[in-house]
């Protein structure tokens, strides 16, 4: 994805977690009388570009929704295509990430996805999981709904066991049974696209995040656009139920 030399210039205030809704690749097509495929192609080059600013601004952790538990009611053509072009980015840029000290980090219900798949992608997680620059977590087969479902039945087993009691449950044990576990909420959402939902996507981590929504397609989707994404954030006060009096006494953090 990235080239393989990063500058790393000091930021501030630059959010920790960044989680975007890469929407409008297929809109991008029709608006050139092209097919899907190519808008889909097309939003693969836009990823490359937001992963090395991310990595340049020292972002932590970049979540992209690649594709939703509610995807596979596209045509099945669409499905396909979108199958074939998810494995062939991971054999082509598992190495490039790798050199680039980023980890490669997948979110969702895996079952669903060819053994080959899943395969490539254990392998992507295992080749980069020791890398420390920026965490690319990319959500695929993935909704908010099946995340909370999967994790509070994590926690009911081991209730049924004896290994938990019901006093024991508390937000912190959800977050570590989500599949997000370990890394900090998104500070920033982004939604591409036009569209101003979040549409099933990390329900109980959005709860104080910063929500930004663009009219610009998935494709068109630069590293300009996202910078003024960034300073939209940054002229807002986080106040995590605090007064906006409290937060400008003393930091305030979630």
């Amino acid at each position: 994805m990235p080239t393989d030399d990063f500058n790393n210039p000091e930021s501030d205030n630059i959010p920790r977690h960044i989680a975007i809704i890469m929407d409008g690749n297929g809109r991008w097509a029709q608006k050139r009388f092209m097919p899907r495929a190519v808008g889909h192609q097309a939003g693969v080059k836009a990823v490359r570009k937001i992963v090395e600013y991310c990595a340049k601004q020292k972002v932590e952790v970049l979540t992209l929704f690649a594709f939703s538990s509610e995807n596979w009611r596209r045509p099945e053509a669409e499905v396909s295509l979108l199958m074939a072009l998810f494995m062939a980015t991971l054999q082509r840029e598992i190495n490039k990430l790798d050199r680039n000290n980023i980890r490669l980090r997948f979110i969702g219900d895996r079952t669903a996805f060819s053994d080959k798949l899943q395969e490539k992608m254990a392998e992507g997680e295992a080749q980069t999981q020791d890398n420390t620059a920026l965490t690319v977590v990319v959500a695929a087969n993935y909704g908010g709904h099946w995340d909370m479902c999967q994790a509070f039945q994590k926690v009911a087993d081991k209730i049924a066991t004896g290994e938990l009691k019901n006093q024991s449950i508390s937000e912190q044990l959800i977050n570590e049974h989500l599949s997000t576990a370990g890394l900090p909420d998104p500070d920033l959402f982004i939604r591409t696209g036009g569209e101003q939902r979040v549409s099933n996507f990390m329900l109980w981590q959005l709860a104080y995040t910063e929500l930004y929504f663009t009219p610009t397609l998935w494709p068109d989707f630069d590293q300009n656009s996202l910078e003024d994404a960034i300073k939209s954030f940054k002229s807002r006060q986080r106040r995590f139920g605090h007064t906006s009096e409290q937060v400008l006494n003393k930091s305030v953090t979630q």
